[in-house]
């Protein structure tokens, strides 16, 4: 093993920050053509102005993990959860948090190596809040799943089943929710796999019927500006070099695709916030929104984003976070019921001989911590 030198470590500090500009932030990049750029100006800042409504919040997210896989297959445990919140207070109207298994396993047909996913609720009221099998079915090299020019892998498409089912249970959701009351979903507005726009779309119709703000707020974002800045690092250092203190908003761009038809915002939520974050709003619903429903929207938004752990990040996230995901304790403990089903059934041979396939690197792992 190479120890890595001060001296290496102070020459490639240097040598990176020399290749970072911040001279000139550039605007925003995109190479979709549906996406329009706003430019990066001081007028492009608004800040939120506090505005008193009866608008109430609900978040949802998900989470899962693997219990057991090989090349194979994949079973896995599957997490989505909501929480409904009322400026700050937490409204309990006993919604359930949805959990299911799902066994994404490969297949051979039409002369090509498909993957099809099982999905069993944990309980039978969940089914509803499922996706249809037949959206789940993939050839694997399916552009939208592969890794690079690579055969998908099949532990995460098994995730997919996670992803629809956050879309389906959102436009479950707003049932609970009234006029002008605002859904923030975890991440992007955006879809990625085959069938998923059938989700999404589904949602949008369900929030557009209830009159229910449909948004999305990411925790990261990989956009960039055309000199090769992060674009939300560009936006906050505007914001500091204008000395802007308090919390705003600045619209990014406008994307017009039906996979992703949104206004994106930049927010910060808190005037103590270290970060900003990427925010959307679905466009159609953006562009009815008049400037005081606009910031009524974003007020709640602000009044949601106090938590000292992580100020300017809606705590309704955190919580919902918490709820829908997946411990490594609970992933043990799944495991060992699995095979022990699977020895019940004189099988445990069978599935080992897959399961060797790929665990290598996990045996090389517990002989380095010996």
């Amino acid at each position: 093993m190479i120890d890595l030198s001060l001296e290496s470590a102070r020459k490639l500090v240097e040598n990176l920050d020399a290749n970072i500009l911040e001279q000139d932030t550039g605007e925003p990049h995109f190479k979709d053509p549906n996406v329009k750029p706003f430019p990066l100006e001081k007028e492009g800042f608004r800040l939120i102005k506090e505005v008193k409504s009866g608008r109430r919040l609900a978040f949802v997210d998900g989470g899962n993990q693997q219990i057991i896989g090989a090349p194979n297959f994949s079973i896995q445990l599957n997490r989505v959860h909501t929480c409904i919140w009322d400026g700050k207070e937490k409204i309990n109207l006993s919604l359930p948090r949805i959990e299911f298994f799902s066994a994404t396993y490969s297949t051979f047909k039409n002369d090509e190596i498909y993957f099809e996913t099982i999905l069993i609720p944990a309980a039978p009221e969940f089914k509803k809040y499922l996706p249809a099998a037949r959206n789940l079915s993939f050839n694997s090299f399916e552009r939208s799943i592969m890794n690079g020019n690579q055969r998908a892998d099949i532990e995460r498409v098994a995730s997919i089943a996670r992803r629809f089912t956050e879309w389906k249970f959102a436009s479950i959701i707003t049932e609970f929710l009234s006029q002008g009351d605002i859904l923030v979903m975890d991440g992007t507005l955006q879809t990625s796999f085959k069938n998923e726009s059938i989700y999404l779309q589904g949602l949008e119709r369900a929030s557009k019927k209830q009159g229910v703000i449909l948004s999305g707020l990411s925790k990261t974002s990989a956009l960039f500006t055309t000199t090769g800045q992060s674009l939300l690092g560009a936006v906050n250092k505007l914001s500091e070099d204008y000395n802007i203190k308090r919390e705003w908003y600045y619209p990014i761009a406008e994307s017009m695709s039906k996979d992703h038809n949104v206004i994106m915002l930049a927010v910060k939520l808190n005037p103590s916030a270290e970060r900003i974050f990427r925010y959307e709003i679905q466009r159609d619903q953006f562009k009815a929104l008049s400037e005081l429903q606009l910031n009524e929207t974003l007020t709640e938004l602000v009044k949601n984003s106090t938590d000292i752990t992580m100020p300017g990040y809606p705590y309704g996230l955190l919580d919902v976070d918490r709820f829908a995901r997946v411990s490594i304790n609970e992933l043990e403990y799944y495991r060992g019921i699995i095979l022990s089903q699977i020895s019940k059934i004189g099988k445990l041979g069978k599935f080992a001989r897959h399961m060797r396939a790929n665990d290598a690197h996990n045996i090389m792992n517990m002989l380095v911590r010996k």
